[in-house]
């Protein structure tokens, strides 16, 4: 299951995330997402968990805890689908 991390201190790095996320079962993938002009942290990531019900006790145990100095919102990840077109340019006329 990919889940969805955000809110996240600007120090976190993908280690940070999955040792935390390691102590509810194993991680396929954890990863902070970085700006590529700044090469700075954008504060939310995406972890990788290949048994759903680890995810979801991980997901139930982290939601708005404490993390690294930030209060962290944790949810199961939408598929690109259904996050909606926020990078529309242009009216649907055109």
């Amino acid at each position: 299951m990919n889940i969805f991390v955000a809110k996240l201190s600007s120090n976190t790095t993908d280690d940070d995330l999955n040792e935390l996320f390691g102590q509810f079962g194993e991680v396929s993938s954890a990863k902070v997402i970085i700006d590529r002009e700044t090469g700075f942290s954008k504060k939310f990531g995406f972890v990788e968990m290949p048994n759903e019900e680890d995810a979801f006790q991980a997901i139930e145990q982290l939601d708005e805890t404490e993390f690294d100095g930030s209060e962290i919102v944790v949810k199961k990840a939408r598929p690109r689908e259904d996050r909606g077109d926020n990078n529309r340019r242009f009216n649907s006329r055109y």
